[in-house]
């Protein structure tokens, strides 16, 4: 009686399998293409998103100054969120106790609050303190909501890249007669800032969409930033043009920084080989 060897069935390596995945992910793309061609209603999609009527409508000096309020709202919100979230690193890390329980706190609560909640206080706030002005309103009243909600973020960013600058850098320093100080302000905050640059542009990235979330509180003509403007525009028409259009003027902002981070992130990688 002869026993016949069942053949082994080779394993394919780590990268075959990829490679299989892959082409796996772009043949269901191109069917789901090929559906949406086939069975989708181009003239209907067309006059819903991208009526060139509109598109003519929405598209002009409105849609510039839009665009400029969100770059102003978003980078006031990330100078203001950057300081304070610097500050709040520094205290988690110090030694004295009260320090580190309230910055733990304030962490804790605005990273679990939605940002949409402290716009709708801050836009509030004067009927709770009657006679309370914040300067530079809306523009302040942005900056400050959403810049306490990054700043909570930004706060353990920081402190990661504190904490990732070697040890040594500050013993070196005490030992040229710097205080502790002079030693974080011109040794460690220096090179955690450096480290710390590609998560912290990605914060960015993010506060230039939660600057969306502004449509909440009452806003001019004037200080519309681009969702309110798409937002009252697609209103106005009963039609989602001009939101399309302002989503997609949102990638003018986005897609430069997000190419920066990888750009960064790259550097970073050859810098650490």
């Amino acid at each position: 009686m002869t026993s016949t060897a069942t053949p082994t069935r080779k394993k394919l390596s780590p990268r075959r399998r990829a490679q299989r995945i892959r082409w796996v992910n772009y043949g269901v793309l191109v069917l789901a293409v090929v559906a949406v061609i086939l069975f989708a209603d181009g003239r209907q999609l067309q006059s819903v998103f991208f009526r060139p009527d509109l598109v003519a409508e929405t598209v002009g000096p409105s849609l510039l100054n839009a665009l400029k309020n969100t770059v102003l709202y978003t980078v006031g919100a990330f100078v203001f969120g950057l300081v304070l979230g610097t500050v709040l690193a520094l205290m988690k890390l110090s030694q004295i106790g009260p320090y580190r329980w309230i910055a733990t706190g304030y962490t804790e609560i605005f990273r679990g609050v939605p940002a949409i909640i402290v716009l709708l206080a801050f836009s509030l706030i004067s009927l709770a303190i009657p006679g309370l002005r914040i300067p530079l309103d809306p523009f302040g009243s942005v900056w400050m909501a959403l810049g306490l909600v990054a700043s909570a973020y930004m706060s353990e960013t920081i402190r990661a890249g504190i904490q990732a600058v070697p040890k040594g850098q500050t013993e070196a320093a005490r030992s040229l007669g710097m205080t502790s100080g002079m030693a974080t302000r011109k040794i460690v905050l220096p090179q955690a800032f450096r480290i710390v640059t590609p998560p912290l542009t990605n914060e960015l990235v993010s506060l230039t969409k939660d600057s969306s979330l502004i449509y909440v509180i009452g806003l001019s003509a004037e200080a519309f930033d681009l969702t309110k403007y798409g937002r009252d525009l697609a209103n106005t028409y009963s039609n989602m043009t001009p939101l399309v259009i302002a989503g997609l003027t949102y990638l003018v902002i986005t897609l430069p920084l997000t190419f920066l981070v990888r750009r960064m992130e790259a550097t970073q990688r050859k810098a650490t080989r």
